[in-house]
């Protein structure tokens, strides 16, 4: 899973603004998420905030290893396969990866250059097949087209 050092550069540096943006870059992630596919608002139960606190953890914890992914490669695993149990699906990889990219687009503006784009989506390709194949096997992460 790894993604070249310019690429990890553009990253962090696009990361450190959402983070900027607190609880409210999550929040528009899941709005963007429930517009692609309302059917899966009813996957979480109750208030959003402690929800929205782990998606940006959990970006925050991908994002930090870029450079070493073997670092956290059985924690994304794991959470893959904790992910089942909550009804994700190998195709919900795509609606979420097309949400992130979404949010970024509308939060960086003109700032989310196709260069930034690419480097998103790459990173996102490969921690999205690394964790549908830990979760449902090799042949899954073929459905991850985001």
């Amino acid at each position: 899973m790894v993604v070249d050092a310019r690429k990890v550069i553009l990253i962090r540096h696009s990361f450190e603004k959402i983070t900027a943006l607190g609880p409210e870059a999550a929040e528009i992630f899941y709005a963007e998420l429930f517009a692609i596919d309302p059917s899966l608002r009813s996957m979480f139960s109750g208030e959003m905030r402690e929800q929205h606190r782990k998606l940006l953890s959990a970006l925050a914890y991908i994002v930090r290893s870029l450079p070493a992914p073997e670092r956290i490669l059985n924690g994304i695993e794991n959470l893959a396969r904790a992910h089942v149990d909550f009804g994700v699906k190998p195709e919900h990889y795509t609606f979420f990866g097309n949400a992130l990219l979404r949010m970024l687009r509308r939060e960086l503006d003109g700032e989310f250059t196709p260069d930034l784009s690419d480097a998103w989506t790459e990173a996102f390709r490969k921690v999205a097949r690394i964790m549908t194949e830990a979760a449902y096997g090799p042949a899954a992460e073929a459905l991850v087209t985001c």
